[in-house]
């Protein structure tokens, strides 16, 4: 379980742009909500121990209990069906004792984890038809149970990152362009029926009816102004009041949107409206180029594993947080429809930012054991 590593493998760059990252994120909360910035801070420290704890664990090791960690995410998932909390028209939350967590968020660690040992075990037939499709079924199960909580936000998350540990598992590029030359056009047919004033299959069957609204109001912000487009016109407005160099850190200026509470939760969804608002340009920048060198720095180590599960692992996370940090900023500047994602290291809320330090612990032992 436990290696002797050398401290020169040590990845303290990843680690560095993590801690910055999750302090910048614990400003901004305390600034949207005070009352849940100490709590955050808490789970910061708490969660880079685990992290730094896990790095010095062997990941081959662990990965051994692949298929215990796959039953246990669809026990828990399956739990949140049966039992789970509701909040906001939607039942993702699991409570024990006063401890509440979203074990959707957990299941895209686990996934990712499950597939690395999972196609490492089969890289010889990664191409074969009967272990893509088993690769596909494995993870349509846990795709199903978060889709019905429903949680579209995260069930895309989760298939973005399938396609992600495909690649990085060594699927064949003819394969690649041939699911891309069905999905992409699959994809505009569904968009289009999704915003069509005609009822059909997609806008009435496949999607819930505030899905659906958030779609419209994205392509007809004007007609929904008062409604679904109501918090992404007010955080860009937001972003942009902030300027170059931002109002200033818990300003108390009248005009601030978050002051206005012309923003619901900014602490998790719309936290990058805060940042923008209170630090301006420079801050914005700052957060995604934070995020970017996470990825980057994923990539790099998945570059450089020792074996296929390493470089899965390691690609995994760069995707998760490179592609989860798009969307999030992406609905916070009205680029894409409203979704609800938080910002890696910055929204609030344990259960993200524990699974995040998990994977990332994962990263760096794959970084402590690379190839030299």
């Amino acid at each position: 379980m436990l290696k002797n590593y050398r401290l020169r493998d040590f990845d303290f760059k990843l680690i560095l742009m993590i801690i910055a990252l999750s302090v910048i994120g614990c400003l901004a909360i305390g600034s949207a909500e005070s009352s849940l910035q100490n709590k955050q801070v808490v789970g910061v420290v708490v969660g880079v121990l685990i992290m730094l704890f896990l790095a010095f664990f062997d990941y081959t090791w662990i990965l051994k209990l692949y298929w215990l960690m796959y039953a246990a995410n669809l026990i828990l998932l399956l739990w949140v069906i049966v039992a789970g909390d509701e909040g906001g028209g939607a039942q993702r939350w699991l409570e024990i004792g006063s401890f509440r967590f979203q074990p959707s968020e957990t299941a895209k660690i686990i996934l990712i984890l499950f597939f690395a040992q999972f196609i490492m075990l089969h890289r010889e037939h990664i191409n074969t038809f009967k272990i893509v499709a088993a690769c596909i079924l494995l993870v349509l199960v846990p795709w199903v149970m978060i889709a019905k909580q429903p949680d579209l936000s995260t069930s895309i998350v989760v298939l973005v990152i399938f396609c992600v540990v495909m690649f990085a598992g060594g699927i064949s590029y003819k394969l690649v362009f041939s699911v891309l030359a069905v999905a992409v056009p699959a994809v505009v047919i569904v968009a289009y029926l999704a915003i069509s004033p005609e009822p059909n299959f997609v806008n009435e069957k496949l999607m819930r009816g505030y899905q659906s609204t958030r779609i419209m109001a994205f392509f007809y912000p004007d007609e929904y102004a008062n409604e679904e487009a109501y918090q992404q016109l007010n955080s860009v407005m937001a972003i942009g009041s902030g300027q170059l160099d931002g109002k200033g850190y818990k300003n108390n200026e009248i005009t601030s949107v978050k002051n206005g509470n012309f923003i619901s939760e900014p602490q998790t969804d719309f936290i990058f409206a805060v940042i923008g608002e209170e630090f301006g340009f420079k801050g914005s920048v700052a957060v995604i180029a934070l995020l970017f060198g996470i990825a980057l720095e994923c990539a790099s180590v998945a570059r450089k594993a020792k074996d296929t599960a390493g470089t899965i692992i390691a690609s995994g996370m760069g995707g998760l947080v490179a592609f989860q940090g798009f969307i999030n900023i992406g609905v916070t500047t009205f680029l894409i429809p409203n979704t609800g994602l938080p910002l890696p290291f910055v929204s609030y809320g344990l259960t993200s930012l524990w699974s995040l330090c998990i994977g990332m612990g994962f990263v760096l032992n794959v970084r402590l054991q690379a190839k030299r």
